[in-house]
């Protein structure tokens, strides 16, 4: 049984045993309260000590946040952070203060990743799994309200889980709080950001939102907290630097009388739509979970980011059909930009994401609401409290910017903070060039070996691939495909059936030889799952000779195991499974290219014998 357990039998059995402790003298206290409460009274103290205290320098505004690693990173909400521009300070319970700066934002989600400096030991809290919350579990917020902690000692609430699962529309703002957990440990102004922790102190969720009587600013015992499995969904994305958005699956459902999640309307130029979802089709698992309502739906799909791929089972005149579904982007990323920071000025580089919402909610009319209506702590109703850091007399002083902020920050168009972007890039690609070997085959490549048409069963014959800078061959005994390399790979999806095969070997090459910074507007994406293969996986982004394409990268080991190359927009990308890597006269290559285009293995290349040259002198 874990400590949190036990805490909560414990104190089940609390009332009972003080009812009697009033009428007996202290050394008749049941042991096992005392012991109940020292327990209770330790995990508060160590949660309290990685408790973050947000103040914005410049005066007014602030909220909390929580270390989440001994290298500064904490967590808090994007509403606490917006308006902070570049950079913040932040306290903690020893009374030290620190510089820290903006990393990554989730607007929709109210979430933001920051940093703090100056150590490289911060205390740090456990991520729970917040899908094993239950109601009635004892959970306790950690916090700042009212912002009046000055010296920096969050206080404490305590209460119980009064329901999870629960579904808060935007109410006519971005912030969309799904699949989220309500508990009646007071949350107030001041709050928003902090951490909601179990009794085993260990982090279920992040407070934001609270229900205010009249819509004043006193808690009435009805307060939201983001679950932390959602946070984990994104924390790749955050730390990458990047405005993120959430997902939609670029159709829209609706429940019939027989209590089924329909298809009512679905985009054809969607991702789902490809995989075959038709309107009057029945969703029947999405993400993981069942799905037996539309807010079940919106719950699951509300705690993912785009560019995810999620499984979906639907059905389709009685017969079952289970696929990977891609997630769109629930706002064009012109408009998240222009919404977050004011600035609607086009970026050249990547395409913008292809815009479609049509599952996204419509804010609740106000005779529809609820009573106390949630409404996000820090909004235009915000009280102007005023914080130790900030100018005390002289409104108009500026807050010099510290070293240390300024070495870390960088603007560009569609990032919080682009120097992080270039910080996780860097670090990816450090691993992976060392398993690949220290000096780049930028030469011709030349690999032999033996191809399954189709995949598993099928008939072996031999199979040679050769690249240069000029062309790329796919060799068989029945001929060979030939593709002339040029200054655009876009439209080329020969072989025929393959979605680019011939494309993405080139791509292939292209990185290994020139690295992420020559490719071709390479950035980190975030960390993504892959379907069939357990875990997330780094991903560089980048476009090269009109192509699209992605590159998955183990972040234990560093191993290009997939790549995604998409050759036209409105088609399937060419996908590339890498496995059976092993090591080969001092670079680690793969003994298996599988080749895949929508839900069908186009071909299975097992490498025998390579020959990769370094370049020219």
């Amino acid at each position: 049984m874990s400590r949190g357990r036990l805490l909560q039998n414990l104190l089940t059995s609390c009332a009972l045993a003080v009812s009697f402790a009033t009428r007996a003298s202290a050394v008749d206290v049941d042991p096992e309260v005392l012991a109940a409460e020292a327990a209770r009274v330790k995990v508060m103290a160590e949660a309290r000590s990685k408790t973050v205290a947000i103040f914005p320098p410049e005066g007014n505004g602030g909220g909390s946040g929580v270390l989440i690693s001994a290298d500064g990173y904490a967590l808090s909400n994007f509403h606490v952070v917006h308006g902070s521009e570049k950079h913040m300070k932040c306290g903690l319970s020893d009374g030290r203060s620190y510089d820290a700066v903006v990393v990554g934002i989730d607007p929709v989600g109210d979430v933001a990743l920051i940093k703090l400096f100056g150590r490289t030991d911060f205390p740090f809290a456990e991520l729970a799994d917040s899908d094993q919350v239950r109601v009635g579990d004892w959970v306790f917020a950690s916090g700042n309200p009212f912002l009046l902690a000055h010296d920096f000692k969050p206080t404490v609430s305590f209460g119980i889980v009064s329901g999870v699962h629960r579904y808060q529309y935007p109410a006519g703002t971005l912030l969309e709080y799904a699949d989220c957990i309500q508990t009646d440990a007071a949350i107030n102004p001041g709050n928003s950001g902090g951490p909601l922790f179990n009794l085993d102190g260990k982090v279920v969720g992040i407070n934001g939102r609270g229900s205010f009587e009249k819509r004043g600013r006193v808690n009435v015992g009805v307060g939201y907290a983001i679950s932390i499995n959602q946070i984990k969904h994104f924390l790749g994305c955050l730390k990458s630097g990047r405005i993120v958005d959430h997902a939609t699956l670029g159709a829209r459902v609706a429940g019939d009388e027989d209590g089924r999640v329909i298809v009512a309307d679905v985009l054809d130029d969607s991702d789902a739509w490809r995989r075959g979802l038709r309107i009057g089709d029945e969703i029947v698992q999405f993400g993981g979970r069942q799905v037996r309502t539309v807010n079940a739906f919106k719950n699951v799909l509300g705690i993912l980011p785009i560019g995810f791929r999620v499984p979906m089972s639907y059905r389709t005149k009685g017969v079952t059909h289970h696929t990977f579904v891609r997630l769109q982007g629930v706002h064009n990323p012109e408009e998240l930009i222009a919404k977050t920071s004011g600035k609607p000025e086009p970026e050249k580089g990547l395409p913008p994401r292809r815009p479609g919402n049509p599952d996204e909610p419509k804010a609740p009319q106000p005779d529809k609401m609820p009573e106390g209506k949630p409404a996000p702590d820090g909004g235009p109703e915000k009280p102007k409290f005023r914080s130790p850091f900030g100018p005390a007399d002289d409104a108009e002083k500026e807050t010099p910017t510290p070293e240390v902020v300024k070495k870390s920050f960088e603007e560009k168009r569609g990032f919080a903070n682009f120097h992080f972007n270039k910080v996780e890039r860097d670090r990816v690609w450090k691993a992976a060039s060392a398993r690949f070997g220290s000096v780049p085959a930028a030469g011709p490549w030349t690999i032999e070996g033996e191809q399954a048409a189709g995949g598993a069963a099928a008939a072996k014959t031999a199979a040679t691939i050769s690249i240069d800078d000029a062309r790329v061959e796919y060799t068989l005994p029945t001929g060979t495909a030939r593709l002339p390399l040029s200054d655009s790979l876009a439209g080329f999806t020969d072989p025929e059936g393959s979605g680019g095969f011939l494309a993405a070997l080139s791509l292939w090459r292209r990185l290994i030889a020139v690295g992420p910074e020559k490719f071709g507007n390479m950035q980190y994406e975030g960390a993504f799952p892959l379907p069939g293969l357990p875990g997330n996986y780094d991903v560089l982004l980048g476009r090269s000779g009109g192509v699209v394409c992605r590159f998955f990268f183990d972040p234990q080991l560093g191993d290009l195991v997939s790549l995604e190359a998409s050759v036209d927009p409105e088609l399937d990308p060419c996908e590339l499974f890498f496995s059976d890597i092993r090591e080969n006269g001092g670079r680690w290559l793969p003994r298996r290219i599988e080749v895949r285009y929508g839900d069908q293995i186009y071909t299975v290349v097992a490498p025998t014998k390579w020959q990769l040259e370094e370049a020219a002198k």
